[in-house]
Order: structure tokens, then C-alpha cells, then sequence
């Protein structure tokens, strides 16, 4: 064999044992995420884990929340009843805006602003979900690469999934959790776009609206469903050169909000400038926070939403039960493939089956 050719079967030899290794490796750390998931769940080693602040339990506690299997229900209503008591100690935040507004970037700035200032911080970041894998799009832990390495914050993105306007289906359970795990300040961040923006805004006690300048939204007629419901307007990027722009667009925001009732609150919204990036803004926005709280807390508003929080998160809860026992049934799983081949060939339409489908006898 000559040394060239040796050299080349060298190399094509160390080539398939390094992807013979790499596929022992994965072989080896698909094994041990299977005995990891059928590890057996104990509740009370999860309830004192995260009742002591333990981020691993808080972690394994909203994965559990999160799980749709059956077995895992009476785990969870444990998991939650446990941590009740010691909820409704934080403050809670949903901040919203479009793809692209800097939300991420924000609350990496807002959240060591507020560790700094002696506060836990939990991030609840509602991602897209792929259509493929159903996992998480965006993936907010990996853009807030200095907040995560924090002792003192937790981050959670969670795939949306098919729940309305892209806030999932357990958010609300989880900021139990959190709360119980001592998270004095917990922001939720929604992906916003469609719908979600009015579910983050029932869960809050603050809701923060980030928006660019010259990007069209001041000329839009300011879009009345989403101002109405912000306490405060925050024209991120507001830096170089589009300072100015961001200037102009605060006016304009101003302006536009004179036009809208008074709030129950009895707060009137603030328009801000930030920059995020530059950790330009960001106190400013905390000290606004404290006015809120400090005059909601004093004429009874926070305590009064607090309750309106409570019976929104009921009539949710009523009608995902209604629903996950409705799909589950064995009758209606049978039924329903025989009305879906119906409806297919034209032999009812989606109303009558429905009806049909409803009107069964479980």
C-alpha cells in the first residue's frame, strides 16, 4: 500500500470511528433521557425542592403541569395546592410587542436591573411552536445569555402549542410555582401576535406594550384593542440614529392616548423611551412600575383585579377540562373519525356533526 493511500485509509478510518462514537453518544444520551422520563414523580420531593427556591424543582414542577397525560393530573393538583399558600407574594408583568421589537432584550436589561436591586426574577417567555416538532421556535434562554446565568432569575420558554393567541395552555399554573419558589417579580412575555395580548393582560397586574419608531404603528390609527388594554407605551431602540424618530412617535403616543377613557385603575398610561441595548430607560421604567403599584395598592384596584384574575383563570379552567374530557372519551375518539370520514364525503356537513357529536350520551 503506498503512503498516500495509507494516509487516505487513516483518515477515512478515523473518520468512521468518530462517527461511530458520536452515534454511541447519542445512543447513550437518548438512553438516559428515557430513564430520566420514566423515573418515578414524587410530589413531596418536588413541593420541598421548590418551596426552598430549588430552580431544578421549580422546573421539574411546571414540566409536570405541562405534561397532557393523565397520570400525572392528581401529581399536579398536589403539586399546586401545596404551593397556593405561599402565591400572590410577586408582582406580575406581561410585556408584549411584535417580532423584532427588542422584548428580549428588554427583559434581560429589566431583569439584572431588578436583581440588582435585591429581586428574584421569573421569566415566563410564551414562544411560536414549530408545526413539525411542536417545540419551541424562538428560544428566549438562549438569547438572554447573561440574565440566565443568574442565581436569582429563572427563565422558562415554553412552546405555545394550539392554545389561543400563543399564551400556553399552563402559564397560569405556573406563576403559582414561581411564586411559591419566592420570585419576587415574574414577567410574561407573549409572542405578540394575534390574540395573545388579551390572555397575558387577564394574568397581570401590569401590562407593557414595546413598540419601534417608524415602523408605522403611530400612523395606524394606534390600534384601539392593545392600547386600550396597555399601562404604559415603551418606544424601545431609542438610540442613534433613530433618537429622534423615537422622540416624535412619544408625542404622537401621548396624543393619541388623551383620546381614551379613563382606566378602572384610576392610572393614567405613560409613554417612555428605552434603550434596551444600551441599558439607556430601564430604571426609569422600574420607577414607573413602583408609582402604579404604590397608587392600584393604595385605592384597592390591585387587590380588586387580583380577583378578576382568579374568576378569568376559573372560567378557563372549566372550559380546558370540558374540552380534554370531551376529546379524551373513548366514545367521542370513535365517533369522531366516523364523522371526520363524513364530512369528507359530503354525507353531513361540520354543524351536523358537531351537533351529533355533542349530543351523545357519555
Amino acid at each position: 500500500m503506498t503512503s498516500k493511500k495509507k494516509s487516505d485509509f487513516t483518515s477515512a478510518l478515523g473518520n468512521s470511528e468518530a462517527t461511530s462514537r458520536q452515534n454511541h453518544i447519542s445512543e447513550a444520551s437518548k438512553k438516559r433521557i428515557r430513564a430520566i422520563r420514566k423515573q418515578v414523580v414524587n410530589p413531596d420531593e418536588i413541593i420541598q425542592g421548590l418551596l426552598a427556591g430549588n430552580k431544578t424543582q421549580l422546573s421539574k414542577a411546571i414540566t409536570l403541569i405541562e405534561s397532557s397525560a393523565q397520570k400525572h393530573e392528581s401529581k399536579v393538583k398536589q403539586i399546586i395546592a401545596a404551593c397556593l399558600p405561599h402565591a400572590n407574594q410577586s408582582i406580575r408583568i406581561g410585556i408584549t410587542g411584535v417580532p423584532g421589537v427588542g422584548k428580549s432584550t428588554f427583559i434581560e436589561s429589566f431583569g439584572n436591573f431588578l436583581i440588582n436591586q435585591g429581586k428574584k426574577v421569573a421569566v415566563l417567555a410564551v414562544d411560536p411552536s414549530s408545526s413539525v416538532s411542536g417545540g419551541s421556535i424562538l428560544g428566549d434562554k438562549t438569547r438572554m445569555e447573561e440574565l440566565v446565568k443568574s442565581e436569582q432569575a429563572f427563565i422558562r420558554p415554553t412552546a405555545s402549542g394550539d392554545s389561543l393567541g400563543g399564551v400556553a395552555r399552563k402559564t397560569r399554573e405556573s406563576i403559582i410555582l414561581c411564586e411559591a419558589a419566592g420570585f419576587d417579580v415574574i414577567l410574561i412575555e407573549t409572542v405578540g401576535v394575534g390574540q395573545s395580548e388579551t390572555a397575558v393582560h387577564s394574568m397581570t397586574d401590569f401590562f407593557l406594550l414595546l413598540k419601534l419608531a417608524g415602523a408605522g404603528d403611530e400612523l395606524q390609527g394606534i390600534k384601539r384593542g392593545i392600547i386600550e388594554m396597555a399601562d404604559a407605551i415603551l418606544i424601545n431602540k431609542a438610540d442613534g440614529n433613530n433618537e429622534k424618530a423615537a422622540k416624535h412617535a412619544k408625542a404622537e403616543f401621548k396624543r393619541a392616548l388623551h383620546l381614551y377613557p379613563e382606566k378602572q385603575s384610576q392610572w393614567t398610561p405613560k409613554v417612555k423611551l428605552c434603550s434596551a441595548l444600551n441599558n439607556v430607560g430601564v430604571e426609569d421604567v422600574w420607577k414607573m412600575l413602583s408609582s402604579y403599584f404604590e397608587k392600584t395598592k393604595s385605592n384597592g384596584f390591585f387587590e380588586e383585579n387580583r380577583k378578576l384574575q382568579n374568576k378569568y383563570w376559573l372560567l378557563q379552567s372549566i372550559n380546558e377540562q370540558l374540552k380534554n374530557r370531551f376529546y379524551n372519551h373513548p366514545k367521542i375518539k370513535e365517533e369522531l373519525k366516523i364523522q371526520l370520514e363524513k364530512i369528507h364525503l359530503q354525507e353531513t356537513t361540520p354543524f351536523e356533526a358537531a351537533d351529533y357529536l355533542l349530543g351523545l350520551k357519555r
